[in-house]
């Protein structure tokens, strides 16, 4: 067994046992108040209240002039906000523990959350359609339904829920502390990054951080959806790679017959053969070629033959007709090179240089 760091990254034998966290009361209490905290602030803009105020006197103090240093390292730090590269390396780790821990709950964790994420937040932003600092046109207004799409802060929003799913899905209690504190820190930063170079008001980010937290919180009642999902999932591919494999050549499975050639010999043809092609009849002319192989032409016939009786014993006559019709039905030796695959004929000598062949037992020998 390997001890060594490296041995974590192999895969595991089978899925964990992983807590599914539920909607307990605490979680319950979390999203009430997250929600009238939500509420709260959209109430506030759209009364023109202290906080749009508020957000016109950061704006005015312009952070970006004062503290001219950090912009540098801002602009790149605000990245981490970003959908697109955020959610390809969340996608990237999670898709890794997916394959190790035998299981698709990750992925479809993220993608849930993601479609959450642009359903509610988009939905608000095209809703209220606010400006942004950069783009205000009355000192002191909430820039309110003038085609805008800021409010809330989309940076916010994801950094919270692409950053707080790792801690969501941690699998031990140390680790979802550590992760939660990261995400937090990284959330945070962002929405003050994008209030430092000027894209968001300070409502924005505050709404943000209300919008990415109701989804985290929200998530537990969509576990049972998560479950059907990943099972549907895996049944298909279960049932897509059973017609894969029916659908291939099945190993094991024979194919058609092929026809063996054995070459025909002479030896050990007597009375035995003949009598059973004499049994088999004129009716099965093709048995013994299925069971010997395919034969070769017959040549053209030589001179005629004696008269059935002469020059030889009786009943010899009747053996030589059935062998000249149905051929002599030869065991099955092994091939040589000497061996013959035609019938002897009377008047004819062998063509091969060896020594010729024998003749049939009772018939006339040739001169």
């Amino acid at each position: 067994m390997r001890t060594d760091i490296f041995a974590r990254l192999d895969r595991e034998p089978e899925p964990p046992k992983i807590e599914i966290p539920r909607m307990s009361r605490h979680r319950i209490a979390l999203f009430g108040g997250t929600l009238v905290f939500y509420l709260a602030i959209v109430v506030a803009v759209l009364d023109s209240s202290w906080l749009v105020a508020l957000d016109w006197k950061v704006m005015l103090f312009r952070p970006y002039q004062q503290w001219p240093e950090l912009h540098a390292f801002l602009d790149y730090y605000v990245v981490l906000g970003q959908r697109g590269p955020t959610a390809v390396m969340v996608a990237a780790w999670l898709g890794w523990r997916s394959w190790r821990q035998h299981t698709l709950r990750p992925l479809l964790t993220l993608g849930t959350s993601l479609l959450l994420l642009n359903i509610s937040v988009g939905a608000v932003k095209l809703g209220l359609g606010r400006l942004g600092p950069h783009y205000a046109t009355q000192i002191g207004s909430a820039e309110m339904f003038a085609g805008g799409d800021i409010f809330p802060s989309g940076h916010t929003a994801n950094a919270v829920v692409t950053w707080g799913i790792l801690a969501y899905l941690a699998t031990t209690p140390r680790a979802r502390r550590y992760l939660s504190a990261v995400s937090a820190f990284v959330s945070l930063g962002v929405g003050l990054t994008t209030v430092y170079i000027g894209t968001h008001w300070l409502s924005d980010v505050l709404l943000g951080w209300a919008a990415g937290l109701l989804i985290m919180l929200a998530l537990p009642w969509f576990e049972p959806l998560i479950t059907r999902a990943e099972i549907w999932i895996l049944s298909v591919r279960a049932s897509w790679r059973a017609r894969r494999t029916l659908g291939g050549p099945s190993a094991g499975v024979p194919g058609e017959p092929v026809p063996v050639l054995v070459p025909r010999t002479l030896e050990g043809v007597g009375d035995g053969a003949t009598a059973r092609s004499e049994a088999e009849g004129p009716g099965l002319p093709g048995t013994s070629q299925a069971l010997d192989g395919p034969q070769e032409p017959e040549s053209a016939p030589g001179p005629a033959a004696e008269p059935p009786g002469a020059g030889g014993p009786p009943g010899t006559a009747g053996r030589s007709r059935a062998h000249s019709a149905h051929g002599v039905r030869a065991e099955r030796t092994p091939p040589g090179p000497a061996a013959s695959r035609r019938p002897p004929h009377a008047d004819r000598t062998p063509r091969s240089s060896a020594a010729p062949a024998r003749p049939v037992t009772g018939g006339p020998v040739a001169p």
